[in-house]
């Protein structure tokens, strides 16, 4: 080597990096035609690491701290080097620092909807988005896996990768976790949970732990959605055949006013049970397909009130079967004012209804 050459060489004292640069993993020092001081300092921050590389073959692996350069500290590279234990000369070797801090706030997306098989409703297409966060764990490995010889390697070329990842991973991840797509799709939490489970593993093999990862919104089709909100209502409901028994109870007073009076409350009470026993009944089927197989209970004789005010039997669905009572005893008036007065006492009929009908029977029978 001439004399101008020997100085104008640099000898590397201190090695270290400053991240002045925010979102790059990892950063190659630039060494040009520089040697590393024997002995020389290396500093490397708290949310750092630095790797000695040799011919491309990764060496020694330095976590936070002050290091100083020697044979001791770089076994390794020691034996790379087949340096005896007096090696005191100036040195070249490739240095790479690593971040290790936590990236925060990472978005990810399913760009185009993905398709999932659920055990309730098939084949379920649907969009997803959220956060997540990460940070390099192994550097060597992210070295080898991921970043490589280049001289600096940046955050967002490698979550071009980690979004990928995390598509193909949830498609089968939520595939076969057994649990309810529609479950998951109300809990979300639950759906990250269960998809970070499966994500650990694989952000391990490049060397990276996976810190958080949260599901923000699930998008599903209008067909799955309308399904999510009848059963939603359906669980408000409760009980659909209470809820009808309620709603015909409901009925009563207000088919009292209307025209005809009491006349049409019987109707409207078979009506409004039997049509609400017809929907409750559709919408079981609809959403439970195993229902359809259930024998469908069979109309029961109830009460109904004629125009006429006279009492006879008609058919209210879905209530529980009774014994066909007797006959009405046809035209007898003292019957039929005895009824009267018995629907009056049981609160089925107000006492002007009660009165009307009374009068009427009155009429007849004294002409």
């Amino acid at each position: 080597m001439g004399l101008g050459s020997f100085i104008k060489k640099q000898f590397i004292d201190i090695l270290e990096w400053q991240e002045d640069q925010d979102g790059v993993l990892a950063w190659r020092y630039p060494m040009a035609d520089n040697e590393i001081q024997y002995g020389g300092s290396l500093t490397v921050r708290e949310s750092q690491a630095a790797v000695f590389v040799n011919e491309g073959k990764v060496a020694d692996v330095f976590p936070a701290g002050m290091h100083k350069l020697t044979t001791q500290t770089l076994p390794v590279l020691t034996y790379l080097k087949n340096w005896d234990k007096l090696f005191q000369s100036p040195f070249k070797s490739d240095v790479y620092f690593f971040s290790t801090r936590v990236q925060l706030g990472r978005k990810w997306g399913t760009p185009q909807p993905i398709t999932i098989r659920d055990a309730d409703f098939g084949m379920v297409r649907m969009r997803a988005f959220g956060i997540y966060s990460y940070k390099i764990a192994d550097p060597k490995l992210f070295y080898t896996e991921i970043s490589g010889t280049r001289e600096t390697y940046t955050r967002d070329e490698v979550e071009q990768q980690l979004r990928n990842l995390v598509i193909s991973t949830m498609t089968s991840a939520l595939g076969s976790s057994g649990v309810p797509f529609i479950d998951m799709a109300g809990n979300q939490g639950l759906m990250g949970e269960k998809i970070k489970e499966a994500l650990v593993p694989v952000f391990a093999k490049y060397g990276l732990l996976l810190d958080n990862f949260a599901v923000e919104n699930v998008s599903l089709p209008e067909e799955l959605q309308k399904a999510l909100d009848t059963r939603i209502s359906m669980g408000m409901i409760g009980n659909m055949q209470t809820y009808t028994q309620y709603q015909a109870a409901n009925a009563i007073p207000l088919a009292a006013q209307n025209e005809g009076g009491m006349a049409g409350v019987g109707a409207s009470m078979a009506a409004g049970i039997g049509m609400g026993q017809v929907m409750a009944n559709a919408m079981n089927t609809a959403l439970n397909p195993a229902a359809a197989q259930q024998p469908v209970a069979p109309a029961a004789a109830g009460i109904v009130m004629g125009a006429d005010g006279g009492v006879g039997v008609g058919m209210v669905a879905g209530a529980a079967p009774a014994a066909t009572p007797a006959a009405p005893a046809g035209d007898d008036p003292q019957a039929k004012l005895a009824k009267l007065k018995g629907l009056l006492d049981a609160g089925l009929i107000s006492q002007a209804d009660y009165d009307t009908a009374k009068a009427e029977v009155l009429k007849k029978l004294l002409g």
